[in-house]
């Protein structure tokens, strides 16, 4: 069966989550910075488990959270931990009631860090920068519940080769708990699947496969065995393989760039053989939870 996958926001519901600024922090004093830095995480917090309960009784199995939920964590500057904030207990407590809740309905939970995090660079100062970053995202997922946190395999710099061994020994120094959270994902101009499915074996990683992605920087590899090699990455998981769907907004008949995602999923996009697999598929389409009621209305009533 398809499992549908919301990614990290609404667009008709009164679910919204909140971010800062370093610039709008730097003029306030610490205590005053980490006040509302706190107050924007409550919120956060609270409508996390509004989502989770608006995804249920919308049918929608999966969420994507929001890699900024507790924004600035990281930064040089602005930076803190949860235990630092006012009344940290409270927040903790807010996360806990939103995991719990999550449990129950059976929501599964994935996170996907922006593209900043890249373990394949030469550069030691922005490797170093994004295991940090990806240490933080590892906590978020624990406070949240996440099973997974997906990352793409990053920049080529010029030799393929030497990018994914980097990506191969940064992967194999992570902590053991990070590690098996962490999934790979084919991206639309350096990775294909057929690059990174050697490498997801090896480490005994899952391979979350976009067929938006490999259908503009493609491989040798049909949708169909593609679907299926990265389906096998998953044996021994307790959860199905998760995919991502989206539809470009130039339309495939036209000529030009096709990366881009539309606001809608054209139902022609949605592949054949994944109608007898059991997948968990992220819909990456602008209109989101409406996105999602349309494309299942086109494909029909066992979806």
């Amino acid at each position: 069966m398809i499992e549908w996958g919301l990614c990290c926001i609404f667009r008709g519901e009164p679910i919204q989550f909140r971010r800062a600024t370093a610039a709008s922090l730097r003029s306030l004093p610490r205590p005053e910075q980490l006040r509302k830095l706190a107050a924007l995480i409550r919120s956060n917090a609270e409508n996390l488990k509004r989502a989770f309960e608006r995804c249920a009784e919308l049918q929608i199995g999966a969420f994507r959270i929001n890699s900024e939920l507790l924004m600035l964590a990281t930064h040089a500057d602005a930076g803190y931990r949860l235990e630092e904030l006012p009344e940290a207990d409270t927040l903790q407590k807010l996360f806990d009631e939103a995991r719990i809740r999550a449990d129950r309905l059976g929501v599964r939970r994935s996170l996907h860090p922006d593209q900043f995090v890249v373990l394949n660079t030469p550069d030691p100062r922005v490797r170093a920068n994004s295991r940090a970053e990806l240490e933080h995202q590892f906590l978020l997922a624990e406070l949240c519940g996440a099973t997974e946190i997906n990352l793409h395999a990053g920049g080529v710099y010029g030799d393929k080769v030497a990018a994914l061994d980097r990506l191969r020994r940064e992967i194999d120094t992570l902590p053991e708990p990070l590690r098996q959270k962490l999934t790979l994902e084919n991206d639309d101009r350096s990775y294909t699947p057929a690059e990174l499915l050697p490498l997801c074996r090896e480490l005994g990683i899952p391979f979350t496969y976009d067929v938006h992605h490999h259908r503009v920087n493609p491989d040798h590899l049909t949708i169909e065995e593609a679907t299926r090699a990265a389906a096998e990455t998953w044996r021994g998981r307790k959860i199905p393989p998760h995919v991502h769907l989206s539809s470009p907004q130039l339309p495939w008949s036209t000529p030009g760039d096709h990366r881009p995602h539309a606001g809608w999923i054209d139902p022609a996009d949605f592949p054949e053989c994944w109608r007898d697999m059991d997948l968990t598929v992220d819909v990456e389409a602008k209109e989101k939870e409406n996105a999602i009621a349309a494309l299942r209305s086109a494909l029909g009533p066992d979806f």
